[in-house]
């Protein structure tokens, strides 16, 4: 089994630090900024097709792109970017509860077509009543996941071509249809950490997707997973998703991570603590468990640091190390049968340049993944064994990572 790389479209905006999202009155909507802050990136097409390119050319499969009130449409956006790669992929992430699955069924189908085949499918079912309700769903946490199951019976079952009836308490569908199945398939991405979520992941999900805990509390989750999909017959793979800060020492990757945690004071952290602290998600609950809110001892497990779930929501932890240690930890973690690694890093466009040309061959060398591809900066005068700059004039970082 080798290990699938993905990275991340920031579609809410980028920069040099954890907070620069807040730096916009709304979110990044209307790019309006409401404090000093240098090196914000607005998530325009420019840039964001700076990153999927970097992305493809740095042998990573695909990107993810989320959802949600304060990021671009994942799936106008990632169509859009289609144009700009040739084999990249993109993990759409979409809400089942404010689509038809009929009509969804309908898009990946066409999105299949005009992409020749890069979509990914990432289900949130969401945790967060606030965030369901500007979209007009008002289910409980339970009963959304409960939905969610429903809604992916009919995307499947949709998918086979001929007339699908479903009569569910959330859909009832009649002769539900796509004309022109997709090929392949996209699969399926689905994470969840509650006891609801449990047998959706064991009865749809391709790949179950969990965020970035240590270790051990990982396995726990894989095997509740696999035994409840093997209850059903069913074969379940897995994947985490985390954030990186690999550098050339360790010393120097440690160093950005405490220039990141430097930005932020103790008030930005109380405010993001206290909204994060109302989620309905168990895995967000479960994030915060790991650094309770506390600058102290975030170094959770051996290279794996809780800092960026003092302020951000989901993903909360980060591989930190020199290029070799942050391949020890994957190693680890794929030993433990995780397969698909969801990358991402401050800025989004350097941090995808540190670690694919720093971490990707060691796993290539490990035999972790399959050949990579040959970098098209091959033959560009180097400074300090880099090359002197990406594709674009990006500037690659150095000594800090700023």
């Amino acid at each position: 089994m080798t290990v699938h790389l993905h990275w991340f479209l920031p579609t809410g905006g980028d920069g040099r630090t954890l907070v620069d999202r807040h730096a916009y009155t709304d979110g990044g909507i209307k790019r309006s900024r409401i404090t000093p802050v240098t090196g914000v990136r607005a998530p325009d097409i420019e840039y964001l097709a700076q990153i999927a390119k970097a992305a493809e050319q740095l042998g990573f499969e695909a990107v993810l792109t989320p959802t949600g009130t304060w990021c671009e449409d994942a799936w106008l956006t990632t169509v859009a970017l289609a144009q700009h790669t040739e084999r990249l992929k993109f993990l759409v992430a979409f809400r089942p509860g404010v689509i038809s699955p009929t009509l969804a069924a309908q898009m990946a189908a066409t999105y299949q077509r005009i992409t020749r085949g890069r979509l990914l499918l990432n289900v949130v079912t969401g945790g967060d009543s606030t965030e369901q309700r500007r979209f007009g769903d008002h289910l409980d946490h339970d009963r959304r996941y409960a939905r969610t199951s429903e809604f992916l019976s009919v995307v499947r079952g949709v998918w086979s071509g001929l007339p699908y009836n479903f009569d569910g308490e959330h859909y009832q569908v009649e002769g539900g249809l796509t004309a022109l199945p997709p090929d392949p398939l996209p699969e399926i991405f689905f994470g969840g950490s509650s006891p609801a979520a449990g047998p959706v992941a064991a009865d749809h999900a391709d790949v179950y997707l969990t965020w970035g805990e240590p270790p051990a509390q990982v396995k726990q989750k894989i095997d509740w997973i696999r035994g409840l999909a093997e209850e059903r017959g069913r074969t379940v793979r897995f994947g985490i998703r985390l954030h990186t800060i690999s550098r050339d020492s360790s010393r120097e990757a440690w160093a950005t991570a405490d220039r990141l945690l430097g930005d932020l004071d103790a008030e930005t952290i109380a405010a993001a603590q206290q909204a994060l602290g109302k989620s309905e998600s168990v895995g967000q609950q479960r994030m915060l468990a790991l650094h309770n809110g506390s600058r102290d001892g975030l170094e959770i497990s051996p290279n794996l640091w809780a800092g960026v779930g003092l302020v951000r929501g989901g993903a909360g932890t980060a591989l930190v190390g020199s290029h070799a240690e942050v391949a020890d930890r994957i190693e680890e973690y794929h030993d433990l049968g995780v397969e698909h690694f969801v990358l991402s890093g401050y800025p989004h466009l350097e941090e995808a340049y540190w670690f694919g040309e720093g971490v990707t061959p060691d796993l290539a060398a490990r035999g972790l993944l399959p050949t990579i591809p040959a970098s098209p900066l091959l033959g560009v005068p180097a400074a300090n064994g880099r090359p002197a700059s990406a594709p674009g004039g990006a500037p690659l970082l150095v000594g800090g990572g700023r």
